[in-house]
């Protein structure tokens, strides 16, 4: 009679803990809590109020250049606020790993753009992650992913930097997150106050980071911050 050894139950465990993942990440309130899931975009609707637009500040939608602006700014608007269509579990694709390591993983320098949901003028800058394994490591092509899963919709900075820590906290449950995202927001330097050089500074920390003084001066250390002054 056929009995499983220890590398069949290694095997199993693994395979029921990356369907229980997956469940997780693809259940109704884990997207509604991350925004996820959201319908196709509408093209022909977008293309309408395009039109409608450029008329309303005195264009021609029919001249040359703008014939095709209407077109060109419903396939925009397929790509820009990509990041509520994406499929988390896909996202994730396996990439956790079991690994005996509890030190600091810093991902650092990750850049991304996302639109202001004020004016949907684009912000952009830089984001920095890290965060400590509780057993687990997550693939580093995940990371930058996951960020631009949160940019790449109608957004305000705060909040992003929130969800990219909370995800990752719920994905990894590792003993702390924290993220710092560094921004420049062309709705204040195209309209507005009209300023070029200011800059926005966000954080979120959880667990071992928000607890531990040293631990997260150790992480603005690594960013080459001053502890204490990086941002919110």
């Amino acid at each position: 009679m056929y009995t499983k050894n220890s590398t069949d139950l290694h095997f199993h465990n693994e395979a029921d803990a990356q369907t229980e993942m997956d469940m997780k990440l693809q259940s109704a309130d884990f997207m509604k809590i991350f925004e996820l899931g959201l319908p196709p975009v509408d093209h022909e609707a977008i293309e309408h109020a395009t039109t409608e637009i450029l008329t309303a500040v005195g264009e021609d939608p029919q001249r040359d250049g703008l014939l095709n602006t209407p077109h060109r700014v419903a396939k925009m608007y397929e790509e820009l606020p990509s990041g509520y269509r994406t499929d988390p579990a896909k996202l994730i694709n396996n990439a956790l790993f079991d690994v005996e390591y509890d030190d600091m993983v810093i991902v650092r320098d990750i850049e991304f753009s996302s639109l202001c949901e004020h004016h949907m003028l684009p912000f952009l800058g830089h984001a920095h992650v890290d965060y400590i394994p509780r057993g687990k490591v997550i693939g580093l092509s995940k990371i930058p992913r996951i960020v631009d899963m949160f940019a790449k919709r109608l957004q305000v900075q705060e909040r992003m930097t929130r969800q990219i820590a909370n995800f990752i906290n719920e994905v990894l449950d590792p003993r702390g997150v924290a993220v710092v995202v560094d921004g420049k927001h062309m709705c204040g330097m195209m309209r507005g106050v009209e300023k070029h050089d200011p800059s926005m500074t966000t954080s979120a920390m959880i667990g071992a980071f928000r607890e531990n003084t040293s631990t997260r001066h150790e992480f603005m250390s690594h960013l080459g911050r001053v502890p204490g002054n990086f941002g919110v």
